[in-house]
C-alpha cells in the first residue's frame, strides 16, 4: 500500500474489498435504497441518493444494478434498515468509528463488540471517540483531475474549507451542510468527482508501529467484512515502511 494517501488511511482500505465484489454491491444497493427511500429517487433532486450513486459508480456496480437499488424504495420492496454508529478503541489506543446500516439491531450490537473484542479492542460508549473527529463533507477526485494548484483554485471558488493533494489524488473538504452545493459548483470546472460524501475526519493523528498495525487492521478488515458495516473511520496512521512489512 506504498504511496497510501492520508484520507485512506484513516478509512478502510477499499483495496481490500476489490476481491469481494458482491458483498461490496450489496452495501452499495443497501445505501442507494435507504436514500432513494428518504427522499426523491432522483438523484439529481437528492443530495444523499446522488453521493450514494456517485459510490456505486465509482466501484463500476452495473447500471442495471443502481437502477434495481432505486426501483427498490419506489415498489417499497425491502427491508427497513436504521443508521447506527459504534464507536470504540483499537489496538494502540486508536480511536474508531463504525457506521452502519441494519434491520437487526441486536445482532449488529453483537457482531460488531465480538469483533472489536477479538481484534485486541474496546467497544465504547456513544460519543468516546466522535468528539475527537470533525464531521465534515468530503469530496475525491483522481490525480488526473489536475494539478493541486488548479484543484485549489477551483475549490476556493466553489466555496471550499481545505484541500489536501497527493499522488493518490485530491481531497476536498468542506463545511457538513455545504457539501453537495460545494460538489455542484467544482463539477462544473473538475467534473463529476470520485465520491461525495460526509466523513469523521480526526483532529489528531496516532501513529500506529510494526507491533500493532498488523492486529488494527485485521480489526478493521473484519468490521468492514460484516455486512451490515458500511464504512469504518479511525485516527491511525500507518507509515509505508510499515505497511510493506506488513505485506
Amino acid at each position: 500500500m506504498a504511496g497510501h494517501s492520508k484520507f485512506k488511511n484513516i478509512m478502510h482500505r477499499k483495496g481490500a474489498q476489490d476481491k469481494k465484489r458482491s458483498a461490496m454491491f450489496s452495501k452499495l444497493s443497501r445505501e442507494i435504497t435507504v436514500a432513494a427511500k428518504m427522499g426523491a429517487p432522483d438523484p439529481d433532486m437528492n443530495p444523499r441518493l446522488r453521493a450514494a450513486v456517485l459510490a456505486a459508480k465509482a466501484q463500476s456496480m452495473p447500471k442495471d444494478n443502481i437502477q434495481r437499488a432505486i426501483d427498490k424504495s419506489s415498489a417499497g420492496e425491502g427491508d427497513n434498515y436504521e443508521e447506527i454508529r459504534y464507536e470504540g478503541f483499537g489496538p494502540g489506543g486508536v480511536s474508531l468509528i463504525v457506521e452502519a446500516l441494519t434491520d437487526n439491531r441486536n445482532r449488529t450490537a453483537t457482531n460488531v463488540r465480538t469483533i472489536f473484542s477479538k481484534n485486541g479492542g474496546n467497544l465504547g460508549a456513544s460519543g468516546s471517540v466522535s468528539h475527537g473527529f470533525d464531521r465534515l463533507g468530503l469530496i475525491t477526485y483522481p490525480a488526473s483531475a489536475g494539478d493541486a494548484d488548479a484543484v485549489l483554485e477551483a475549490a476556493i471558488e466553489a466555496g471550499a474549507e481545505d484541500v489536501q493533494s497527493g499522488e493518490d489524488g485530491h481531497e476536498i473538504w468542506t463545511a457538513q451542510e455545504d457539501l453537495h452545493e460545494v460538489a455542484k459548483a467544482i463539477e462544473k470546472t473538475l467534473g463529476e468527482p470520485e465520491s461525495t460524501k460526509l466523513a469523521w475526519r480526526p483532529q489528531n493523528q496516532i501513529d500506529v508501529g510494526e507491533a500493532e498495525a498488523g492486529t488494527l487492521l485485521k480489526l478493521i478488515d473484519q468490521l468492514d467484512d460484516d455486512d451490515d458495516v458500511q464504512t469504518v473511520w479511525g485516527n491511525y496512521e500507518v507509515s509505508d515502511a510499515v505497511m510493506e512489512k506488513l505485506g
